[in-house]
């Protein structure tokens, strides 16, 4: 008798750990399929880290060959799902088409940048959901810092040392505080025109940082950040995105070549794809994770709406805190579907506390709700994602170390160019490459943050369709809370001189497949003991 096939599509959050306890608990007994864009899982809520500088970029990247035993890696992207004839379509990195069997089928694809009809924000910011955006997001602010160092121009030395952060949530906040104290650094290796500081600028609609945390770690990260000389407008956001600056909502314009775009994301548009119903972008499931009619079939992580049994009528927000717990609860259903492992069970999980990575010894946390800040909190920060990290756990210990005694490297590695990494795009793990599969987005956009990078650009979608995030002009605020909490690690650029008519190389993802509206704005990685 063959051994039956479980194919898990994605490999974040929730697919890692589903593939990892179902390898634990059917012992070779199953056939157990990751398919994933990249040969690693990344751990989001170090990646400010990496664009600050902090960590080199394979410290937060886990091998999922090394890691997963017992487990089949295979390339590539998921391009529709065939529910009746158990089957998945993908596309493998180097544009060929594949497609796999199975028994039983783990949806955990994850969520892509959200997007709002704001006027110039797909041609001019910059997501930072994957590595590529990271390593780019850090290049661009150094070369901008060493450009303004040599200009003569004062209004443009100051345009270019001014840097606007849009989402005030967990990864708004994070790499406001870590990129301005990377910045800060820059700016006392070069010289830069008299009166001319590095400008940080954290927008958010809400009335407060980190709205949907308690109102003393908001307080605490408000604290630490004005502190350091970050610009906090609370109630303010952005209006329109030109190549020149940032027009707010209150009237004033930002001279700006840096736009950062924090607020949320929305599921990968593949889950629109699978034809089955949806709550706010998100697959319904039932508290075991899954799909209605479909016992085969399961869900989790931001790709899932998960009834909260905490909170009757609700459902789970797109954390990775809840996609790690959930993931485990599917490869545990998953194997007591197919009479391998235990006897299946709802997810139920209750948050033991918060933890926001403020740079340097400090953070904001309250782990089982008691809250601290300064040192005490920067130790339990690190202390739990170490705890947290499936890997690479000396290694990130021993770069936290050489960067408390080493001074930082402040360089330009020239890897990722402002066209590779659009802010609308269904793949923000992958820069687009010259001369790969090209499958761009559908509207017109353009190249990104830098007015020096002159290579063409591919267009991108300006996303219209898609829902407000509560935590921009008129989204839906977060239930008992009036801002909402964009993308969790979760949470910029001009058209290139060369135009749209000279679309860059390489595949953006998807294009079969409509963008779902987003769903609220939720956070994206974990950050929570427990």
């Amino acid at each position: 008798m063959s051994r039956p096939r479980v194919v898990i599509v994605g490999a974040g959050f929730a697919g890692y750990r589903a593939a990892r306890t179902l390898a634990r608990l059917t012992r070779n007994r199953a056939d157990i399929i990751v398919l994933n864009p990249t040969d690693y899982f990344l751990y989001l809520p170090l990646l400010p880290q990496v664009a600050a500088g902090v960590l080199e970029a394979r410290r937060v990247t886990v091998s999922l060959p090394g890691t997963l035993r017992g487990v089949r890696l295979v390339l590539g992207e998921a391009d529709g799902i065939d529910l009746d004839g158990r089957t998945v379509h993908y596309s493998d990195p180097e544009g060929g088409a594949g497609s796999l069997g199975y028994d039983r089928l783990v949806l955990a694809v994850g969520s892509v940048n959200k997007l709002l009809p704001i006027p110039g924000v797909a041609e001019h910011a910059h997501g930072f959901r994957g590595l590529p955006e990271a390593l780019y997001l850090r290049d661009h602010v150094t070369r901008q810092v060493e450009l303004a160092a040599a200009e003569d121009d004062l209004k443009s030395c100051a345009a270019r040392c001014t840097f606007v952060v849009v989402g005030a949530g967990y990864t708004g906040t994070e790499v406001a505080a870590h990129l301005q104290m990377l910045t800060d650094r820059l700016a006392r290796r070069h010289s830069l025109p008299a009166g001319v500081r590095p400008r940080w600028i954290l927008l958010d609609v809400a009335p407060r940082v980190l709205p949907e945390l308690d109102a003393r770690l908001s307080r605490t990260a408000d604290r630490v950040l004005r502190a350091r000389g970050v610009e906090v407008r609370t109630g303010t956001s952005v209006k329109e995105a030109t190549r020149d600056g940032v027009l707010l909502t209150d009237g004033e314009f930002v001279a700006s070549r840096t736009l950062v775009w924090c607020v949320g994301v929305r599921p990968d548009p593949l889950v629109d794809a699978v034809g089955q119903p949806l709550e706010r972008g998100r697959l319904i499931v039932d508290p075991h994770l899954q799909l209605p009619g479909r016992t085969d079939v399961f869900a989790c992580g931001d790709a899932a709406a998960v009834p909260d049994l905490e909170r009757p009528g609700e459902f789970t927000p797109m954390t990775a805190q809840h996609a790690w717990r959930q993931g485990r609860v599917a490869g545990e259903n998953v194997a007591g579907s197919l009479g391998l492992g235990r006897r299946r069970r709802p997810y139920r999980h209750r948050d033991l506390g918060f933890a926001v990575d403020l740079g340097g010894v400090r953070a904001a946390a309250n782990p089982f709700g008691i809250p601290l800040s300064g040192p005490a909190a920067g130790a339990v920060t690190r202390g739990y994602h170490l705890a947290a990290l499936p890997g690479n756990r000396i290694r990130v210990a021993a770069d936290w170390l050489l960067d408390a005694v080493l001074p930082r490297q402040g360089v330009q590695l020239g890897l990722v160019r402002a066209w590779s990494v659009p802010l609308d795009t269904a793949s923000p793990e992958l820069a687009r490459v010259p001369d790969g599969p090209h499958r761009p987005s559908a509207q017109a956009g353009g190249d990104t943050m830098t007015q020096q990078n002159n290579r063409p650009a591919e267009p991108a979608r300006n996303q219209p369709g898609g829902e407000p995030a509560k935590n921009q002009p008129g989204g839906e605020p977060a239930k008992n809370q009036p801002g909402g909490e964009p993308a969790e690690n979760q949470p910029g650029g001009m058209p290139a001189e060369g135009g749209p008519d000279h679309p860059a190389p390489g595949p953006v993802k998807r294009t079969d497949a409509p963008e779902p509206a987003g769903p609220g704005d939720p956070a994206d990685r974990p950050n929570a003991p427990g």
